[in-house]
């Protein structure tokens, strides 16, 4: 019977690890978007036109940014339609030196975590190993995932750079 307990707990054992990836992500991606929206909502309406230097993105530009590549990666992972993104506001993404008004920006990046928040807690075992993308860009749905978590913490610290030169500090991130 210990034998037989043994084989079946060592069978079971891989499938219950993988269940907790879905939750994980779930819940990082939850904590994610509301630091990231905090972070946003730091910086003054008359200072989102705010670079550092010419060559940088605007500080909105850098919350459409975020927002604009978290639905597109967050679509392709889990295959659900990506929301519209406002006519002005796709405009304006293709040009990095544009500026983006702030409600403007937060309401795309409120829109953006909770359409990501929807699709990562969609996502089954099966459908983060699922290969998804076009030519050079497939990779697995939790692949996609991961990167654009990734993204959104690279620009997030770009952007609390920002706060900091204007004098305004970030808000504390909390676990």
């Amino acid at each position: 019977m210990r034998k037989f307990l043994f084989t079946a707990f060592a069978i079971a054992l891989p499938a219950l690890a993988q269940t907790t990836i879905p939750k994980s992500l779930v819940q990082h991606w939850q904590k994610s978007g509301e630091f990231t929206i905090a972070v946003a909502k730091a910086m003054p309406a008359e200072s989102y036109n705010f670079r550092p230097n010419p060559d940088e993105m605007s500080f909105g530009h850098v919350i459409a940014h975020i927002a604009a590549a978290n639905i597109g990666a967050c679509a392709i992972a889990s295959g659900l339609p990506r929301p519209e993104t406002p006519k002005a506001l796709a405009d304006a993404l293709k040009n990095e030196k544009s500026d983006v008004e702030r409600e403007t920006a937060l309401a795309y990046l409120t829109t953006a975590f909770d359409f990501c928040n929807k699709a990562v807690d969609s996502m089954t075992p099966a459908k983060l190993d699922a290969v998804v993308g076009v030519g050079n860009r497939r990779m697995t749905g939790f692949e996609w995932l991961w990167s654009y978590f990734t993204h959104t913490a690279h620009h997030r610290g770009q952007v609390e750079v920002y706060l900091r030169v204007k004098g305004i500090k970030p808000p504390d991130y909390v676990f």
